[in-house]
Parts: C-alpha cells; structure tokens; sequence
C-alpha cells in the first residue's frame, strides 16, 4: 500500500519537527525557561485520582475558571487538548471540502496542515517588509473573502504583534470565521479576549504551554461568541481533555504571579538577548514575544549543525520563503543565553578558521 491509498488533501504530508534531543539545551521550543509551572506541580504532587471515571465531558470547571479570569461566560470558551486540537475542531467545524482558507506568510507551519487535514484550499497571503498584514488582501474577495482566515499575534517565527487596527478592520471585511491565535499573547501583555462578543467572527485561541509552563500536560483553549462556541462544543471530541491536565490548568489559573514573573523576566532579557545578536553579526527582527528570528551571520544549517555539535538546540527557517537564512531562538533567562551566545560565538570562530 502506498500514499495514493490516502486522501488526496493529506497524501504530501509529512511528520512535524521531531528531533533527536537527549541532554541538549533547548531553545528551539519556545516553552517557559523557568520551568514547570508550580501550581500545576503542586496540584499534581497530591493528585488523588479514580482512574475509572470519565474526565468532564466539556471541562466545565476549566471554562468556568477562565470564565472568572476573563470576565466572560462559561459558554463563551472551548477548551481542548492543546490548542491544535482547538484548531483542527474549528477546521472542522467551518471548512467544507474545498472551501478557501487563508493564512499569511510567513506564519506558524501547521496551519497548512489543518486546511489539508479538513480538505481546504490555501491561500496563503503575504506579510508587507516589516512583517505587518495586507489587511485588504488578507480580508479577500469572493470565496476567500468567506472560508476561515487565521493569523498569530505575536506572529510565528517572526515574533511581532499585528497591529489592532488592521486585525478589527479584518474582522469587519471577512465575511468568515477568522482566527486570531494568540499563543504568545501573555508575552506581548495583550489580547483580544475581551473582544469576541463584539466581531460575531472572532474565535480567540490560546494555550498553556508556553507562559503557563505546562506544555507537557496539553491544555488549550478558545474564546468566541456563545452561538460560534456552541457550534464548536458540538463538534468538538468530548471527553478529550484529561482531569489531570485540566486540574492542573485550574490550578496553574489561580498562580498569575508566576505567568508574570516569566514575562517580566522575558521582557528583562529581549533586548540584552537583541543586542546581543547584533553584535554577534545576526540581524534580528524586532519581537514582541518570547523568542527571536534572526538572519545568521554565517550559512543557517551550518549554524544549526555548529550549535547542535555543542549540545544547543536552535530552529532552523533558512529555507522558507520570507525567512530566508533566519533561525530563531527561544529567549532565556541571563545565564541560559550566555550558554546560548558563547556557543555561537563559539561556531562563529570555528568558520573564520
């Protein structure tokens, strides 16, 4: 059996980012680098759990959790198995076979993967020079201007905010579901959360698993407006979200002292980390989140290569278009970056020799 047995939208796909880690330092993730978060830890120590019963079907106590933070209702959030799972619903949900999907370049890889996996057709739009929307030809005409339509704020792998202005004036032109992911939000100190009743189109994603540490636990989540989040719920696998992960997410809700000290501490070490690369003789684009793309001073696989010989695992776009030679790296705390920067200098010198 070979792939013309799959169907036709998923035959070219391929396995995701899968490399060999062992001991390596990884800043190739963008997870928290302070660590696991310790009120989900904590939760986890005393777990006392009946293996037996079914989780909550829709993780009510979770919804109502994010209810509290966000000043919503509990039916205006969807909560998942990590945000993908979040997002393959939504394809799902809105995407008929065929339908026009628009996402702009360059942006988070798996979201091609999502309209294939749905049988959509991409339409990939491109950013301008400072990595800002075409708001007119992102909003799209005719049948793009009706399928889902999905953007990061901050951008993936570029780092930047999308400016508000441009995503309102895209809500109020799309005639489809748009998609604001928002991963990295907690980083920039922003959101649109607090928008969804407001743009009948909007479905807010977000995760757990870069500020709030729990990456390893898969929890996500999406805020919309109660018809769409209904829509979702009914569409959604029930039971998908574990009682572990989701007491854990409940308990890591109430701890936003330490989602605060990791962005403050991000927020300390971008510009050392920026300036540090400048120097170095990177050119690194301006982030609003926790990691940075950098054109390399050197051949982008050959830093790769360089650095992951030193036991330093960094992510490689060099061969994608609008990222050209760029890799990009997960900001760490002082003492991490050093590790980071010494190892490229380090790889650096080797090339001069």
């Amino acid at each position: 059996m070979d792939r013309s047995s799959m169907r036709k939208s998923v035959q070219k796909l391929t396995m995701y980012y899968n490399p060999k880690v062992g001991d390596a330092l990884r800043m190739d993730t963008n997870t928290n680098v302070l660590g696991s978060n310790p009120a989900a830890a904590e939760y986890l120590k005393h777990l006392n759990l009946d293996l037996n019963g079914y989780p909550n079907t829709y993780s009510d106590g979770l919804r109502t959790e994010l209810a509290n933070l966000y000043g919503l209702k509990m039916e205006n959030f969807v909560a998942g198995n990590g945000s993908d799972e979040i997002l393959n619903t939504i394809y799902t949900t809105f995407t008929e076979p065929g339908q026009v999907c628009t996402i702009p370049v360059p942006s988070y890889s798996l979201y091609s993967y999502f309209v294939d996996l749905a049988s959509g057709t991409l339409r990939e739009v491109e950013l301008d020079e400072e990595f800002q929307l075409d708001v007119d030809e992102m909003a799209g005409k005719g049948a793009a201007n009706k399928g889902i339509l999905i953007m990061p704020s901050p951008n993936n792998p570029t780092g930047n905010c999308f400016r508000q202005k441009d995503i309102e004036s895209i809500l109020a032109k799309h005639e489809g579901i748009v998609i604001l992911d928002e991963a990295y939000s907690e980083y920039a100190r922003q959101t649109m959360v607090d928008k969804v009743d407001e743009f009948d189109n909007l479905i807010v994603c977000k995760t757990f698993s870069k500020a709030y540490a729990m990456a390893n636990l898969r929890v996500g989540y999406c805020a919309t407006n109660l018809k769409v989040a209904d829509m979702l719920n009914s569409v959604k696998v029930p039971y998908s979200l574990n009682s572990v992960s989701e007491g854990a997410a409940i308990a890591a809700l109430k701890d936003q002292d330490f989602v605060k000290r990791s962005v403050d501490m991000v927020s300390e070490q971008r510009p050392k980390l920026f300036a540090k690369l400048k120097e170095l003789g990177f050119e690194p684009y301006p982030s609003d989140s926790n990691f940075i793309l950098a054109k390399s001073p050197i051949d982008h696989v050959k830093m790769i290569e360089g650095l992951k010989k030193r036991n330093v695992l960094i992510r490689d776009f060099g061969s994608k278009r609008r990222t050209e030679n760029c890799v990009r790296m997960t900001i760490g705390t002082e003492e991490l970056n050093k590790i980071m920067t010494d190892a490229i200098e380090d790889v650096l010198a080797e090339e001069k020799r």
